[in-house]
């Protein structure tokens, strides 16, 4: 498990690039408005948060804000990306059951979420990552 998770494997350029590409966008789109917002406006939104498996409004938001807010930050910076990628996964997928399932029309931005995040995970850091830096093993 470790293997997957803290290993970058060695790749062409085009896929370390494209593995930065996808970091940096889905992380920095994340951020504003919804990671972000959600953080400035902790106090006025806690109390109609949805109550997510019965946790309360404010538990729900926190973890909402950690995905959304700090778990992108860490994948722009590509630090425990794949492991920063599964709040980021759950957070959407909870986004879907808020929606009713639909994964199109107007609630696709989740849906397009989900599928990149899903492509990090699966892709990796990449080379031009601080995982590459830390993590990888001398060859």
């Amino acid at each position: 498990m470790t293997k997957f998770f803290l290993n970058v494997p060695k790749g062409t350029l085009s896929s370390n690039l494209a593995a930065l590409i996808l970091r940096i966008g889905f992380g920095a789109l994340m951020i504003p408005y919804h990671g972000y917002t959600k953080l400035v406006e902790f106090n006025e939104r806690k109390d109609g948060f949805m109550d997510l498996l019965g946790l309360g409004g404010t538990v729900s938001l926190s973890l909402a804000i950690f995905a959304e807010f700090f778990c992108s930050i860490l994948l722009i910076l590509g630090l425990l990306t794949r492991l920063a990628t599964i709040p980021l996964l759950v957070t959407m997928l909870v986004a879907f059951s808020v929606h009713n399932w639909a994964l199109f029309g107007q609630y696709e931005l989740a849906t397009a979420f989900f599928v990149g995040y899903l492509a990090i995970l699966a892709l990796g850091p990449g080379k031009f990552s601080l995982d590459y830096l830390i993590f990888r093993r001398k060859r």
